[in-house]
């Protein structure tokens, strides 16, 4: 089998250029960016550090293929002119999953039947049997059929990359792993910096700060689906773990502040911190947002909680005029909110000085960066 590979990462909208630059400093080649996705090349090692590097994408898929396919024929026999064999092993799993969306096949379960049908099929003739026990590592193909054009995937990550392994628990609005980084990324958290969250919640952001700060691979704590894979050789993933050891730096000077007014969170936060290996930087503690004071030369980072209901709206209002009122953004002490209310900045008392538009899941939100 040729090791060079050709991957692709999906991530957050409006995460794909901080993304480009993660897959970049790991190696990766020809990258190809669409929304919400990048494809890129590169060997073994370059997939089992992305694995473990990659801070903002959601899992690392290997690209089978692509082709058109607008009726069940076409679809079966581009999934037979697939090297499953190269991947799939005698004795692997290989279940199938995938979305359909503006496309003449739009039935998943047929498409899934189709596809499983044709990898059998395929294997059937590699491997000269006709029975497969799929006992063995398991080999999870996705597929993505858009605008009649299927591509076939194979995803090495198992559970998605946003579970570092250090939140167990969660309070009821938490920001997911690697939508934070993203913005960890855009406020730009060196080694040296100190950063503030005056509503931690579970301490997402201080975390994915500790670890970006101290050049922790956010994957080092878990496991993934392809170090099972006979497949892919046992060193590949020993020399990236090796080599992200390597890279953590505890000298740097970073420290990380956060305040929740929940007494539960301000535990929470601590508990995860001490999870992720990052608790000696983070100094937690409960205090509401209207007796916050400015920590000189921080970098504020924060997800305040917004409703969905009349009531909670007018609350989280009320919330960001308090924000307004205590947090007082300079370039000094430049300021990262994210949040979905159109008119936040009129809440808040000051225009920022540069918008991004963020998907916090299906909600869309905007990036309110204040840094002059």
């Amino acid at each position: 089998m040729e090791n060079k590979l050709r991957m692709c990462v999906p991530c957050h909208f409006g995460l794909e250029s901080v993304l480009a630059y993660e897959i970049k400093k790991i190696g990766g080649e020809n990258l190809t960016t669409t929304d919400g996705k990048i494809s890129f090349e590169g060997g073994f090692d370059v997939l089992a550090k992305a694995n473990l590097w990659i801070a903002t994408g959601e899992r690392v898929l290997i690209e089978l293929g692509s082709f058109r396919a607008e009726s069940f024929e076409q679809l079966f026999d581009g999934v037979m002119n697939l090297p499953l064999e190269n991947f799939i092993g005698r004795e692997d799993a290989f279940p199938v999953k995938g979305h359909a969306l503006n496309s003449k096949l739009h039935s998943i379960p047929d498409c899934q039947k189709i596809i499983k049908k044709a990898c059998v099929r395929r294997l059937e003739k590699a491997y000269g049997i006709s029975y497969f026990e799929e006992t063995a590592a398991k080999h999870q193909i996705q597929f993505a059929i858009h605008k009649d054009i299927a591509t076939i995937y194979l995803d090495t990550s198992g559970v998605g990359l946003h579970k570092r392994g250090y939140r167990r628990n969660s309070n009821d609005a938490p920001i997911k792993e690697t939508l934070a980084a993203g913005i960890v990324d855009l406020a730009r958290v060196r080694a040296d910096s100190v950063v503030v969250d005056p509503m931690c919640g579970s301490g997402t952001f201080l975390i994915e700060s500790a670890y970006k700060a101290l050049k922790v691979a956010p994957g080092l704590r878990r496991n993934f689906a392809a170090e099972q894979w006979s497949q892919i050789p046992e060193t590949a993933w020993r020399n990236a773990r090796a080599e992200a050891m390597d890279a953590i730096d505890r000298q740097g000077a970073f420290k990380a502040f956060g305040f929740d007014v929940d007494d539960m969170a301000v535990e929470l936060t601590r508990n995860n911190a001490k999870k992720a290996g990052v608790g000696s930087k983070l100094t937690v503690k409960q205090q509401d947002i209207s007796k916050y004071s400015q920590i000189e030369g921080s970098i504020t980072i924060v997800n305040p909680p917004y409703g969905e209901r009349m009531l909670e709206i007018k609350e989280a209002e009320e919330l960001y005029k308090k924000m307004g009122q205590r947090l007082c953004p300079s370039k000094e002490n430049p300021c990262y909110i994210i949040s979905p209310h159109e008119e936040f900045e009129v809440f808040f008392g000051k225009k920022a000085d540069k918008k991004r538009k963020l998907y916090n899941g299906m909600i869309k939100c905007n990036l309110y960066m204040y840094f002059k």
